[in-house]
C-alpha cells in the first residue's frame, strides 16, 4: 500500500487526476465500491503514467515508506447529502492508523471469544454453536512485541540538528497523494461454524485444554465448550510465591527496567516574540468599541444566518453600541428588588442564549462589559436535568448568580413550571430571567455614561470548563487578560480592519468568543456567524459563505473540514482562494492532522493554498496557547513528527522506526502566542522542566491568560498555576505559569507539538495511554458498518487501585448481535495490539442513548457516572478483568501443616486455652423422675393420656387464623393406636419395618408418627410433592421412600391420589410404590399392647434430608438420643404443661420436626403450629397467633423471618390497629444451620419493635446433620431467671474478612475496614461439650481459632442411614477422635467451620461464657485462589452493588467464580450489573468473576430452612436450564 502511495508521488499527476482519485479512495472506504472496481477503476485513470511509475527508482520508494498522514485520504459517501449515520467520528480520521489496526486484527486471524447469551426477549438471540473457542497461541507473540530490542536503539531527541529523521518536513503539495484505504475487512471475516461443539474444541493446538475438565454428562455442550474457551488464561500466569497470610498486598506494578527513559537535555522556557509596540492599540476593548460605534456605525459586525444559510440579521457596530448601552443602562437603573438596585457593578450575570443568536449574545456580552457586570457565558438548559446541568448550577451557584439574560424566543422555550415561571433547574440558584429584546430595554438619558474603565485587574468575564470528573469550573479572565489576548491574537493572525472572518465554532466560549466576539471587534471586523444547526443541514455551508463573503479568515474544527469532505462532491463552483488563514481550532488534538490533510487534497484544486491551513491549541485556562502561522507573516514551514504509541505511553517520544503499526502521526500547531513565555514540566510531582525527548504538560506565562478558577483559591494555587523548576530546583520565574492540561513538547523551529490532554490521560500500571488515542484505535474497526455516527466514549475507572479503560459505543440500530460482538472482540485485539493494553469493559448502547455534551458530543464525566451508578442500560457487554488486573495478591501456598502436638504446645506457650466448651451437666439439672422413668417417647404419650388426658397439646392454624385441629393427650394417644392396628393389620408391617409418612404439616402427621412407635416400626418423615410441580418435588419422595427403604406409605386420601396420579407417573415410575395407605378414615382399633423397645440404642426414628450442597441423607435417632434431645430442649427452654409456645417451622426434618413431633409430648407444653406455607397467603398469620396467644415462647425459620420483613414492612400501623401485640414475646429463635444472619434478625427487631416485640428477644440457634440441636438461646424467664441463672445475652464481634480466608480468626474493631460482623449462634445446650478441631491434622485448637465445629452430647444422631455404601465417606462424621489430647471422647463432626471464644461475661455456674461462632458450612466453602471463600460473603457484597439485584448466588465451576443474580427491574437494565458485579467482588474479595448470569427473581433455590441451594442452581446452570436474561462470560 505504502509503495503504491509513494510511486505515485514521484511522478506530477495532473490536479483533475488527483481529485479523481482521491473520490475513488472516498467511494472505497465508504464501502460504496468493491476492492475489485475501485483497482479497475483506478488502473483505468493511472494508464498513461503507468510506465513512468514503473521506472521509478526502488530505493526512492523504499525511503518514502514511512506511513505518515502525507498518504491519508478522505471519506466521502456518494450522494451530495451528508450521511452523518455513516461518517465516522471526525476527529479521529486516519487511514495509516485503519490499515495499522487492519493489521493488527490480521495477526489474531480468528481468535474467538465465547458469545454472551441473551434471552430472546431483551435483542435477538444469535447462536453460540457458530463460535469457536479463541485459538490463544499467538498471545505470547505480542507479549514479545513489547519488549523488541530495536525499539529501545532508536534515537532520542538531543538536539535540533539531529531531529530531522523523525520529523517529516512537508514539502507543500506532496500530501496529495493518498493511500488504499483497507477498510474492507480482513479475509474470513465470519468465523467458519463448527462442526459441532464438542469438535471444535478439540482440534488444533488446544486440544491439551480439555484435560483435567471433568466432563458431566449433564453438562449442556454449549457451557461446557464455554469453560474450554475461558480455562486457557491469555496472560502468562502470575508468579507463584508466598506472602504472609495477611498483608494481601496488591502487586505493585514494577516498572520494566527496559522501558524507555528520556535521554534529552532538559529543556528551556521559550519566549514568544514580544508584542507590537508603537502600534496604535486601544487603551480597552470598550474604548475600541465606542469608538467603531460612533465613528463607523453603519460598518457591518455580525451577521447571523438562518438554518437555510440566509442571513437575517446584519448586527452594525453602531447598533451594538447603542444596543449595549441600553442595556448597561436597564441593567444598572432599572432592576430593584426591595427598592435596592438588584446589581451592582462587579455582581456576575448569567448569559443563555442558543447557538442560532449570535447578535443578541455579543449585546448581552457588551451590555454587561459596560455596566460593569461580569458575564457567565452558559448552555441554553433543554430539559430539567440536562447532562451536567446540576455541575452548571454549582458554578452559577458559586459565582453567585442571581440575573440571567436571554432571548424571548429561548425564553419561551425553556421549561416552565406550573406559574409559568421558567422551571428551577436540578442543582441551580433561584434565578431572575431578563429577556434583552429590544421592546424590554430602556433608552438611557443624554447625559448618561457607563461606568466601564480601561483595563484592570478586575474580572471581565467568566469562561465555564468541565473537567474530567464532571466538576464545572468557572475561570476567571480580567479585563487586562483580554485585552492582551485580543492584541496578542491580532499580531499572530494578521487581522486588520473591516476583514471578514467566518466563524462555525461556538461563540460562547474558547475559540469562537476569543475571535469571533472579543478580536473582532477590536480589529472593526466583519464576523459570519454560522449555526451548527445549519451545518447539520449543510455541512458545505461554511465554504460557501468564505466564497460569497470572500472572506480573509476562517474559524472551523477538523470536524466542520470532515463533514464539507463527505458533501462536496459535484460542487465545481466554490473557491477558496480569498482565504488566508483557515485557523483549526481544536489542532490539539493529534488525529486533526488527517482532517487537514484530507481537506487539502480535495480542495487545494479549488484554490486553497496549503500554507493557509493553521491549527491552533487552546485551554479554557490559558486560553490561546499556541497557533500555527502563514509565512507571510513569519511563520516556519510545518512539520509532523510519527511518534512510537509505546514510547509516549512511557512519557518518552521516540521515531517510530520499525513497528509500524502503533504509531501516532502529530502535525505541529506552530509557534507560542506574541509577548507568552512556554515551558513543558513533568506530570506528576514535582513540575521540573523536562527534557527535550520528554511529554510533559505545556505550561504559559503571559498577560494574556485566564487568571484563576473563580472563588477556588486552592484549586486555583494547586491545579491552575505552577512554578515550573529546573532540576537543581531553581524556579524557572518568578510568576507562576498557568497549567494548560496539554501534553506535548517542543520541537524544532520552536513548535509546539501536542500530543494528548491531562483530561483524557489514563495511568495503567505504569504507563500513560490517551482516551482519544483509543477512540481512534476503535472507530479504525470496521466504523462503517457498526459504530453509530463514530460515538464512543472512553475512559477509566479505578477498580482495585489502579485505572481501568472502559469503552462505551453506541451501535447502529440494524446492528445484529453476532456484528456487536464481532465488533467488540476486534476492537479488543486492535487496542491490545496497538497500544498494549487491556480494556476492562466494553459496553455497546442503543443509538442515541449516551448523555450529549452541548454541541452534539458525548457528555464523558456524566456517561462515567452513569456506568458507575449502573445506569448506562448497555444493550450489549464485555469485561475482561481477567487480562487487564495483575496487580491482585499473590495466590496463597499452603505451608507444610504443623503438626497437632506442637500446635497444643504452641497454644499453651502463646497462654491460649484449648477451644472447649459445655452446656450445664445433665445429672444436676434433673427435675422430676420422669427422664428416669420415661426413658421412650411412647411411654410418655401414654403416661399423659392416662394422667392428664384432656390438657391440649397441639393447636394447628390455617391460614385464616382458624383453628383447623386440636389434639388432646388422649386423642392423640388414640389416634397413635388406630393407625398402629393398621399398619399390623393392613399393612402387616413387623416390628423394625421403616414407614413413610407424607402428610401435609398438622396432627395428622404426629398421631401418624407415634403409630409408628407404637408398634415398634420406624417412622420416615417425608414432605409431600407439590401438586403444582409434581415434577420436580415427586422425584424426591420417591427417592427418600426408597433410599429409606419404607415397607409403606403413610397419608391422607388426597396425597395419595396424586402419587398415583398421571401426572405422578410422568415423573416417576408409580409401579414400584410400596403399599400406600391413607390415614383418612381408619376404623377405631385397640392395639393389643403398646411396643416396648428392649434397649434404648434402639433406632426410634430416621431424619432425612437434602443439604445445601445437594446431599440427601439420612441419620439415625435412637430411642435414648430422641429422649435426651427432649430433655435438654425442655431444659433450656423451660417448657413445662402451663406453656404455651408458637412454632412456624417445617416438621420434617431437624429441629423443626423435633419441635413439632417430639417436645411437647415430653414436655406436656401446648404448641400452637403455624405451617409456614399459609403465610403464603397471610403474611400476618405467624405474628398475629403469637400476640393472640401470648406465647413467650416462638420459633420460625430466615425465610419466614424475610417473609415477615419484607412483606409487612410498611403493615406495622395496620396490625397494630387490629391489636396484634409482641410485647409477651420473651424468646423468638431462629432455627437455622447456617451462619447467624445479623442484618435481617436487626432488621426484624427494629421493623416490629413498634409492636412491642422486646429488643432482646429474637435469638439464633445452630444444629446440624449430626445433633440438630447444639445451641439455643432462651431468653431469662421462670424460675432460672429468678434464681439469676440464665445465661449471658448473645455477643457479637467483628473479624477481618480477609483473615478468614486464610482461615484465621482476627478480631477487629467495628466498622473498620474488611470487617464482618458475627453473632454468637446461642446459649450450648445441656449435656452437650463442643470443641474446636484443626479441618485436616483433626488436633485441638486453641481459643479464637478457626476450625471445624465437633460435638459431643447424648442426642447425637447415631449415624447415617444410606443405602448407596457411600459410608467410608461419612465413617468418621459420627465417631471421630482427637488425633493429639483428649483422644478418648468420640465426637461427632458438624462439617461446619467456627471458633470458640470466651467472653468477659459469667454463665449462669459463675463461670466465664464461652460464646461459640458459627462462620460457615465447609461443604460450601469456595477453594479460590488457595483461599477459603464464603459464598455468603461474596453474595453480600453482590447484593449492595445495585438496587436492582433481589438475591445473589455464587459457586464454582471448575476454576471460574459463577455469580447469579437476580434482577428486580426491568430486563433492559439486566447489562448495567454486569460490571457493578465484576467490581465489587473484585475490590471486596480480589476474585475475578468468571461468569454472570442474570437471572429473574425467584430464580435461586431455596430450601425450606430459607437456605440457598446453590448445588441445584449449579447443575441448572450447567445444563443450561436457567432461562437466563442475560449470561456474560468475562475474559
Amino acid at each position: 500500500m505504502a509503495d503504491r502511495g509513494c510511486a505515485l508521488e514521484a511522478v506530477p499527476l495532473p490536479a483533475e487526476v488527483r481529485e479523481s482519485l482521491a473520490e475513488l479512495e472516498l467511494e472505497l472506504s465508504e464501502g460504496d465500491i468493491t476492492q475489485k472496481g475501485y483497482e479497475k477503476k483506478r488502473a483505468k485513470l493511472l494508464a498513461r503514467y503507468i510506465p513512468l511509475i514503473q521506472g521509478v527508482d526502488p530505493s526512492l520508494q523504499a525511503e518514502n515508506r514511512i506511513p505518515g498522514p502525507s498518504q491519508t485520504t478522505a471519506v466521502a459517501p456518494k450522494q451530495q447529502k451528508p450521511r452523518p449515520t455513516n461518517s465516522r467520528d471526525e476527529r479521529f480520521r486516519s487511514d495509516v492508523h485503519t490499515e495499522a489496526v487492519q493489521a493488527a486484527l490480521a495477526k489474531y486471524k480468528e481468535r474467538k471469544m465465547p458469545m454472551p447469551s441473551k434471552r430472546r426477549s431483551v435483542l435477538v438471540h444469535s447462536s453460540v454453536e457458530t463460535y469457536t473457542p479463541p485459538d490463544t497461541s499467538s498471545a505470547s507473540e505480542d507479549e514479545g512485541s513489547l519488549r523488541r530490542p530495536g525499539r529501545l536503539t532508536s534515537t532520542p531527541l538531543q538536539s535540533h540538528s539531529n531531529v530531522e529523521p523523525w520529523l517529516d518536513r512537508v514539502i507543500q503539495g506532496s500530501s496529495t497523494s493518498s493511500s488504499a484505504s483497507s477498510t474492507s475487512s480482513h479475509p474470513g471475516g465470519r468465523p467458519a461454524a463448527a462442526p459441532s461443539a464438542a469438535a471444535a474444541t478439540l482440534t488444533g493446538p488446544v486440544a491439551h485444554a480439555h484435560i483435567g475438565v471433568p466432563v458431566n454428562s449433564r453438562v449442556s455442550s454449549k457451557i461446557q465448550q464455554l469453560l474450554n474457551t475461558l480455562k486457557r488464561p491469555k496472560r502468562p500466569p502470575l508468579k507463584e510465591f508466598f506472602v504472609d497470610d495477611f498483608e494481601e498486598l496488591l502487586e505493585v506494578q514494577q516498572p520494566d527496567p527496559n522501558q524507555p527513559k528520556p535521554e534529552g537535555s532538559q529543556t528551556a522556557v521559550l519566549k514568544g516574540e514580544p508584542l507590537a509596540v508603537g502600534t496604535a492599540w486601544p487603551p480597552s476593548l470598550l474604548a475600541a468599541l465606542q469608538r467603531w460605534g460612533t465613528t463607523q456605525p453603519k460598518a457591518p459586525c455580525l451577521t447571523a444566518l438562518d438554518t437555510a444559510g440566509k442571513a437575517i440579521y446584519t448586527l452594525t457596530y453602531g447598533k451594538l453600541w447603542s444596543r449595549s448601552l441600553k442595556l448597561a443602562y436597564t441593567l444598572l437603573n432599572k432592576l430593584t428588588s426591595k427598592n435596592e438596585p438588584l446589581l451592582k457593578p462587579g455582581d456576575r450575570v448569567a448569559l443563555v442564549f442558543p447557538n442560532s443568536d449570535p447578535v443578541m449574545f455579543m449585546v448581552g456580552f457588551y451590555g454587561c462589559l459596560l455596566a460593569e457586570l461580569v458575564p457567565v457565558p452558559i448552555e441554553v438548559p433543554l430539559t430539567r436535568k440536562d447532562a451536567g446541568s446540576q455541575q452548571v448550577g454549582f458554578l452559577l451557584g458559586s459565582c453567585g448568580v442571581a440575573l440571567a439574560l436571554t432571548t424571548d424566543a429561548c425564553q419561551k422555550g425553556l421549561p416552565k413550571a406550573q406559574t409559568g415561571e421558567v422551571a428551577a433547574f436540578k442543582g441551580w440558584p433561584p434565578l431572575a430571567w431578563l429577556v434583552i429584546d429590544g421592546k424590554h430595554l430602556t433608552k438611557p438619558p443624554k447625559d448618561w455614561h457607563p461606568p466601564a474603565r480601561d483595563a484592570g485587574a478586575g474580572t471581565a468575564y467568566i469562561e465555564y470548563k468541565t473537567s474530567k470528573e464532571g466538576s464545572t469550573v468557572g475561570v476567571t479572565v480580567s479585563h487586562a487578560s483580554l485585552l492582551a489576548q485580543c492584541r496578542a491574537l491580532t499580531q499572530a493572525c494578521g487581522y486588520s480592519e473591516a476583514e471578514t472572518l467566518t466563524n462555525v465554532l461556538d461563540f460562547k466560549r474558547d475559540a469562537g468568543l476569543w475571535h469571533g466576539v472579543l478580536t473582532s471587534v477590536m480589529n472593526r471586523m466583519h464576523v459570519v456567524s454560522i449555526p451548527y444547526a445549519l451545518m447539520k443541514v449543510n455541512p458545505l455551508s461554511w465554504i460557501q459563505k468564505v466564497c460569497s463573503y470572500k472572506a480573509r479568515a476562517a474559524l472551523v474544527k477538523s470536524r466542520d473540514m470532515h463533514w464539507s469532505l463527505l458533501a462536496q462532491r459535484g460542487q465545481r463552483d466554490v473557491s477558496l482562494s480569498s482565504l488566508r488563514m483557515l485557523i483549526v481550532a481544536d489542532g490539539a488534538n493529534p488525529w486533526s492532522i488527517s482532517s487537514c490533510d484530507a481537506f487539502l487534497n480535495v480542495f487545494q484544486s479549488r484554490g486553497l493554498r496549503p500554507e493557509v491551513i493553521c491549527p491552533c491549541a487552546s485551554s479554557p485556562e490559558a486560553l490561546t496557547v499556541a497557533i500555527r502561522r502563514p509565512p507571510d507573516l513569519g511563520g516556519p514551514p510545518p512539520r509532523k513528527a510519527v511518534l512510537s504509541m509505546s514510547g509516549l505511553s512511557f512519557g518518552v517520544i521516540r521515531v517510530d522506526t520499525e513497528e509500524k503499526l502503533s504509531v501516532l502521526t502529530v502535525q505541529d500547531v506552530g509557534q507560542v502566542l506574541p509577548g507568552a513565555d512556554v515551558c513543558v514540566v513533568k506530570v506528576e510531582g514535582t513540575p521540573y522542566l523536562c527534557k527535550t525527548d520528554e511529554v510533559g504538560e505545556i505550561c504559559v506565562n503571559s498577560s494574556a491568560t485566564g487568571t484563576a478558577y473563580y472563588g477556588l483559591l486552592g484549586i486555583t494555587k494547586s491545579v491552575f498555576e505552577t512554578v515550573p523548576v529546573t532540576a537543581g530546583g531553581a524556579p524557572v520565574s518568578d510568576r507562576p505559569f498557568t497549567r494548560t492540561g496539554l501534553l506535548g513538547f517542543i520541537g524544532p523551529d520552536n513548535l509546539v507539538f501536542v500530543v494528548g490532554k491531562l483530561d483524557g490521560l489514563m495511568v495503567v500500571g505504569v504507563r500513560r495511554h490517551n482516551a482519544d488515542d483509543i477512540v481512534a484505535t476503535a472507530l479504525a474497526v470496521e466504523p462503517m458498518k457498526f459504530v453509530y455516527r463514530g460515538r464512543i466514549a472512553v475512559f477509566s475507572v479505578t477498580v482495585l487501585h489502579d485505572d481501568r479503560i472502559v469503552l462505551v459505543a453506541e451501535q447502529r440500530p440494524d446492528a445484529s448481535e453476532e456484528d456487536s460482538f464481532q465488533w467488540m472482540s476486534r476492537v479488543l485485539q486492535a487496542i491490545d495490539s496497538i497500544h498494549q493494553v487491556g480494556v476492562y469493559c466494553l459496553a455497546l448502547v442503543p443509538a442515541n442513548t449516551l448523555p450529549k455534551a452541548p454541541l452534539g458530543g458525548i457528555h464523558i464525566s456524566e456517561t462515567k457516572q452513569r456506568f458507575l451508578e449502573g445506569m448506562l442500560h448497555p444493550c450489549n457487554v464485555l469485561m475482561c478483568p481477567h487480562t487487564c488486573v495483575t496487580n491482585l495478591p499473590k495466590p496463597r501456598q499452603k505451608q507444610p501443616e504443623v503438626g497437632p502436638a506442637s500446635m497444643i504446645v504452641g497454644n499453651l506457650v502463646a497462654g491460649k486455652r484449648i477451644a472447649q466448651a459445655s452446656g450445664r451437666e445433665l445429672a444436676h439439672l434433673e427435675d422430676s423422675d420422669q427422664a428416669r422413668k420415661f426413658l421412650f417417647l411412647p411411654d410418655v404419650l401414654q403416661w399423659r393420656a392416662h394422667t392428664t388426658p384432656d390438657h391440649p397439646l397441639f393447636l394447628l392454624l390455617n391460614a385464616k387464623g382458624t383453628v383447623t385441629s386440636t389434639a388432646t393427650c388422649v386423642q392423640l394417644h388414640k389416634r397413635a393406636e388406630r393407625v398402629a392396628a393398621a399398619l399390623m393389620e393392613k399393612a402387616r408391617l413387623s416390628v423394625g419395618d421403616h414407614v413413610a409418612l407424607v402428610y401435609p404439616p398438622g396432627v395428622d402427621l404426629i398421631a401418624a408418627f407415634y403409630g409408628c412407635l407404637y408398634c415398634g416400626c420406624v417412622p420416615v418423615t417425608v414432605r409431600p410433592p407439590h401438586p403444582q410441580n409434581l415434577a420436580t418435588t415427586l422425584p424426591t419422595v420417591k427417592m427418600i421412600v426408597e433410599v429409606s427403604k419404607s415397607a409403606c406409605v403413610l397419608t391422607t386420601q388426597a396425597i395419595m391420589r396424586l402419587l398415583k396420579s398421571k401426572d405422578a407417573a410422568a415423573a416417576v415410575d408409580v409401579r414400584t410404590w410400596p403399599t400406600i395407605l391413607d390415614t383418612d378414615d381408619i376404623p377405631k382399633k385397640k392395639v393389643a399392647s403398646i411396643f416396648r423397645p428392649p434397649s434404648p440404642d434402639l433406632l426410634a426414628y430416621l431424619d432425612f434430608s437434602v443439604s445445601t450442597t445437594g446431599i440427601l441423607a439420612g441419620v439415625k435417632m435412637s430411642h435414648a438420643a430422641t429422649s435426651a434431645l427432649c430433655r435438654s430442649i425442655k431444659l433450656q427452654c423451660e417448657l413445662y404443661p402451663s406453656r404455651q409456645i408458637a412454632i412456624c417451622l417445617d416438621p420434617y426434618c431437624g429441629l423443626g420436626f423435633a419441635l413439632w413431633c417430639l417436645c411437647s409430648v415430653y414436655s406436656g407444653h401446648q404448641s400452637v403450629l403455624v405451617p409456614p406455607l399459609e403465610l403464603e397467603s397471610n403474611v400476618s398469620l405467624w405474628l398475629s397467633a403469637v400476640s393472640q396467644y401470648k406465647a413467650r415462647v416462638t420459633f420460625c425459620s430466615y425465610s419466614v423471618m424475610e417473609m415477615c420483613t419484607k412483606g409487612l414492612g410498611a403493615q406495622t400501623g395496620v396490625l397494630r390497629t387490629k391489636g396484634v401485640n409482641l410485647s409477651c414475646v420473651r424468646t423468638c429463635m431462629v432455627v437455622a444451620e447456617e451462619r447467624p444472619r445479623i442484618a435481617l434478625t436487626q432488621s426484624f427487631s427494629k421493623l416490629f419493635k413498634d409492636l412491642g416485640l422486646p429488643a432482646r428477644a429474637v435469638s439464633t440457634t445452630f444444629g446440624c446433620r449430626v445433633n440438630v440441636a447444639i445451641c439455643l438461646q432462651p431468653n431469662r424467664l421462670g424460675k432460672l431467671a429468678e434464681q439469676g441463672t440464665a445465661g449471658p445475652d448473645p455477643t457479637t464481634v467483628y473479624v477481618d474478612m480477609r483473615a478468614l480466608r486464610h482461615d484465621r480468626v482476627r478480631l477487629v474493631e467495628r466498622g473498620s475496614p474488611h470487617s464482618l460482623p458475627l453473632t454468637e449462634s446461642g446459649k450450648i445446650l445441656p449435656g452437650v461439650k463442643v470443641i474446636i478441631a484443626h479441618t485436616e491434622t483433626k488436633g485441638p485448637l486453641g481459643d479464637s481459632h478457626l476450625g471445624e465445629i465437633w460435638v459431643s452430647s447424648p442426642h447425637n444422631a447415631t449415624g447415617y442411614y444410606t443405602v448407596y455404601g457411600e459410608e467410608a465417606l461419612h465413617a468418621d462424621h459420627f465417631s471421630a477422635r482427637l488425633s493429639f489430647g483428649d483422644t478418648q471422647t468420640i465426637w461427632a463432626r458438624t462439617g461446619y467451620l467456627g471458633f470458640l471464644r470466651r467472653t468477659e461475661l459469667t454463665d449462669a455456674s459463675g463461670e466465664r461464657h464461652d460464646a461459640l461462632y458459627v462462620v460457615g458450612s465447609l461443604d460450601e466453602t469456595l477453594e479460590l485462589r488457595g483461599m477459603r471463600y464464603h459464598p455468603i460473603d461474596i453474595e453480600t457484597s453482590v447484593v449492595r452493588a445495585h438496587r436492582s439485584i433481589a438475591e445473589c448466588a455464587v459457586f464454582t465451576w471448575t476454576n471460574l467464580l459463577v455469580v447469579v443474580v437476580e434482577l428486580d427491574g426491568l430486563e433492559q437494565d439486566a447489562l448495567d450489573l454486569v460490571a457493578l458485579v465484576t467490581n465489587v467482588v473484585l475490590e471486596e474479595h480480589h476474585l475475578v468473576v468468571g461468569v454472570v448470569v442474570i437471572v429473574d427473581p425467584g430464580v435461586i433455590p431455596i430450601n425450606s430452612r430459607g437456605e440457598k441451594q446453590r448445588m441445584h442452581l449449579r447443575d441448572g446452570f450447567l445444563a443450561d436450564q436457567l432461562d437466563p436474561i442475560y449470561v456474560a462470560y468475562n475474559m
